[in-house]
């Protein structure tokens, strides 16, 4: 664990006002706010970093806790979860049963995740009306692995790239019943290749 900013930190503008680029973000016809922004000014590094959910020294592992029931797809190796409620089309994250990150993820698992990342995509434009899906991973929160899956609803051209999962965050959610909906025909349609639909 680093105890010492690495060089790049150091050379950071931390603590100063940072001005937009002319052709940065905000330019974007994307980019989902407009008005009067200004960039955050950057806080000094933390280290070594506070450690992660279910890293060691860290809170448990909330995933390694849940029961297949709190998903919406399993099968021997995968599980499959969505939210509570969300703002676009449909918004799942697939994790490995196993307590691994990336870089430690079985090989055997690793072969799997081409495969298994075209079949959420297919579940997912089951629903109809989805332009793109778009994949992420970021981790900072929890050590557990866990993939991104966000549906970009067709013909809306402003949640193109990476900010749809602002907008997802400042649109109205979708209504209960809908979201239900979604999925269950998501959870049915990765079923149908193997595992357990649990919704």
């Amino acid at each position: 664990m680093a105890t010492e900013p690495s060089d790049y930190v150091k050379h950071l503008p931390i603590g100063e006002q940072i001005p937009f680029d002319a052709d940065g973000i905000p330019g974007w016809e994307i980019f989902p706010f407009e008005g009067d922004l200004r960039v955050k000014k950057l806080e000094p590094p933390v280290l070594p970093e506070p450690a992660r959910n279910g890293a060691p020294g860290g809170t448990p592992c909330q995933p390694c806790s849940w029961q297949d029931s709190d998903y919406i797809w399993t099968d021997e190796h995968w599980r499959l979860r969505t939210f509570p409620e969300a703002s676009i089309p449909a918004l799942v994250m697939l994790e490995p049963r196993e307590h691994c990150d990336l870089a430690d993820l079985p090989a055997e698992r690793a072969a799997e995740l081409g495969a298994l990342f075209q079949r959420v995509e297919r579940a997912i434009l089951t629903l109809g009306g989805i332009a793109r899906v778009h994949v992420a991973r970021y981790g900072d929160g929890g050590d557990h692995l866990h993939w991104w899956f966000s549906a970009r609803p067709e013909g809306m051209l402003q949640m193109r790239g990476s900010c749809l999962l602002i907008w997802e965050d400042v649109l109205p959610k979708v209504e209960a019943e809908r979201w239900a909906a979604t999925n269950r025909t998501i959870a049915a349609a990765m079923a149908a290749d193997g595992g357990s639909a649990h919704v």
